[in-house]
């Protein structure tokens, strides 16, 4: 199992970061060994100062794909969740100042902490989900999948000419504006349209 990521699909978040917004999807990869379930705590690693949260809606991948079409695309799934994007920000900067890849970054054990999922028939359009991130009680973040830039089919398609999708494949599509640095002791919580999904801590 591995995660494909997309990075800058919300463009405030993007623009929070003094990224440019991209014309393409931006992907990158966490591998199995970064998932966190059942609500275990997040210990933060010593390998830096500055480590940061992104709350993501993802889908769970059902059906095994290569080159899909995007009008295809919601074949290949049937269920989301909402995980965290742990990153290593101090780490993913000196990274992109020497044009190295980010995994170190971004693809270090634990840093995939995952809810349950639910399935879509019990949602919206995958389009029109709402979701939310509090720490210690305070919403931190909150977002519109309306808003993303690439659509879940578009990235699904785009993804899948890269990397060979399977079965319980995750795709995490894109964090909104509002992320910022995670401390020991911080609690976390993650909201579906208001349905509790994730509560971890930090250590």
């Amino acid at each position: 199992m591995k995660i494909v990521c997309i990075g800058r699909n919300y463009a405030e978040h993007a623009k929070e970061l003094n990224n440019p917004v991209p014309t393409e999807p931006l992907f990158f990869i966490k591998p199995d060994s970064a998932v966190l379930r059942n609500n275990d705590p997040f210990y933060l690693p010593d390998f830096s100062d500055d480590v940061h949260y992104e709350a993501e809606i993802y889908v769970r991948i059902h059906k095994k794909g290569k080159n899909i079409e995007e009008k295809f695309a919601p074949k290949y799934y049937t269920e989301i969740g909402i995980g965290v994007d742990i990153t290593a920000r101090d780490v993913q900067q000196r990274c992109k100042e020497k044009g190295l890849p980010w995994e170190k970054a971004k693809g270090f054990d634990g840093s995939a902490p995952l809810s349950g999922t639910l399935p879509l028939t019990d949602l919206p359009d995958i389009q029109d989900i709402h979701f939310e991130l509090h720490i210690n009680g305070q919403m931190v973040q909150r977002g519109w999948t309306g808003d993303m830039l690439f659509p879940v089919n578009r990235i699904i398609a785009e993804a899948s000419k890269y990397f060979m999708l399977k079965i319980g494949d995750l795709i995490f599509t894109g964090t909104p504006a509002g992320v910022g640095r995670l401390n020991a002791g911080d609690r976390l919580e993650s909201y579906i349209e208001g349905r509790k999904m994730l509560d971890f801590q930090i250590r």
